[in-house]
């Protein structure tokens, strides 16, 4: 095969063992270094972020871009796609061959160590994206909910191998379609992946899972990797951890999501992750699948994180029910408040999004029943702390009070109801 030398300005599509992504040679940022002892260019990469990537797996993209859509079929490489041809049309149209310069279209890669040792590890990471690490073909799944039917769902885009197993055996019928595998328990799921991923409700879901019947534990053998990304209090994830790695020698990752089932089924999650290291590396081509960004945190932080950010989303819906009712009490337009408010300083995709109060849209994205839950657990962490929560512990006495109201399974923007009856 004749050599193909390629230059800064050149269209190029990243092949190898992670999903394919279009990009451009460019020449990195001065404070950047070229990793030693690699011949790399630096890829500014289409709706991502940018990295040093090894020569051998940059093959020029007009040659290489069917091969890369029949593998990649997510929604975010689909976009990417899009912002490459729309780059060519504009080259065309003012003249200029695709190998001339562009504006940015990314931010530079962050890989940001805080003074607490958190990492922040964008999509495109280096580390994750230059081939030093393998990602396995044995996935397992345990819950296919709001959250966890997207996350599989885009594995499976991806072309990864899942074996997928729920309480509620019919919900996994539509990914045997798809292509998944089907586990009989818990067990046996471990037993024959590499990795296990976990989504449930609460703490006793995720308990229940390792340590009951035919449960987690059950399969765990040396080098197994566990992955709880479902959203408990702290303890739940030291408990878990110390069963799975002391008791079986497995090896154990903490990775709450953040986001709703609509970003779950966009491949837009955030992953907090927290544990061992190096599980969350060979996570890595899982975690481009359903994420957007995934954060990593020192060891029992993950937990905490995600329930401060649940807090603080649960105590922001019901201030937006609290205005829009006291809105209507003094006889202003409710729809008014709400144009204003997506328009203003406040204005972000939740709020566009929970704008449909007033169409009586309470479809759940995020369930009212599990936000309770997470403002509950996280007022229980304010306790330990000694820390004052009133603002999370007033919102969560009117998200019980929607509860009475038989609104649990209806999206937490069902709060509003609470204030109405």
């Amino acid at each position: 095969m004749a050599t193909v030398h390629l230059r800064i300005g050149d269209l190029v599509g990243k092949l190898g063992r992670y999903p394919p992504w279009p990009g451009k040679i460019v020449s990195p940022p001065k404070d950047l270094k070229k990793p030693r002892g690699k011949k790399c260019h630096f890829v500014k990469f289409f709706g991502t972020e940018d990295a040093w990537i090894k020569v051998e797996q940059l093959k020029p993209y007009h040659p290489h871009k069917d091969e890369m859509i029949k593998i990649n079929k997510g929604k975010r490489f689909q976009q990417a796609v899009d912002a490459v041809e729309d780059y060519l049309k504009k080259a065309k149209s003012k003249d200029q061959q695709p190998a001339s310069s562009m504006e940015p279209i990314s931010k530079r890669l962050k890989i940001v160590e805080e003074d607490s040792g958190s990492t922040s590890i964008q999509a495109a990471d280096s580390t994750a994206i230059n081939g030093s690490i393998t990602p396995t073909d044995k996935i397992g799944f345990l819950g296919l909910g709001l959250m966890g039917s997207g996350i599989v769902s885009n594995l499976l885009k991806m072309g990864h191998v899942v074996t997928v197993w729920n309480r509620t055996a019919e919900k996994c019928d539509l990914f045997i379609q798809e292509g998944a595998r089907l586990g009989r328990t818990p067990a046996e799921v471990v037993s024959m992946c590499d990795i296990t991923f976990s989504c449930v409700s609460d703490p006793k879901a995720a308990r229940d899972l390792v340590l009951g019947p035919s449960g987690v534990l059950q399969g765990i053998r040396p080098g197994k990797c566990y992955v709880e990304m479902s959203t408990v209090d702290p303890e739940t994830i030291t408990e878990l951890s110390q069963q799975v790695i002391t008791s079986r020698g497995g090896r154990f990752l903490e990775a709450p999501v953040a986001g709703s089932q609509q970003l779950s089924n966009d491949g837009m999650l955030v992953i907090v992750a927290a544990g061992d290291r190096t599980v969350y590396e060979d996570c890595s081509s899982c975690f481009m699948a359903m994420g957007k960004t995934s954060f990593f945190l020192e060891a029992g932080n993950a937990a905490r994180m995600m329930l401060i950010l649940n807090m603080v989303q649960g105590s922001f819906m019901a201030t937006i029910a609290e205005g829009l009712t006291l809105a209507q009490a003094t006889g202003q337009s409710q729809q008014t408040f709400l144009d204003i408010l997506c328009q203003g300083q406040m204005a972000s995709t939740f709020v566009d999004q929970k704008c449909q109060i007033l169409q009586g849209n309470f479809k759940p994205d995020y369930y009212l029943k599990h936000i309770q839950k997470d403002l509950r657990l996280a007022i229980s962490m304010g306790d330990n702390a000694n820390h004052p929560t009133p603002m999370a512990a007033a919102a969560n006495e009117v998200y019980k009070r929607a509860k009475a109201l038989d609104q649990s399974d209806n999206d937490i923007s069902a709060v509003y109801r609470a204030y109405i009856h």
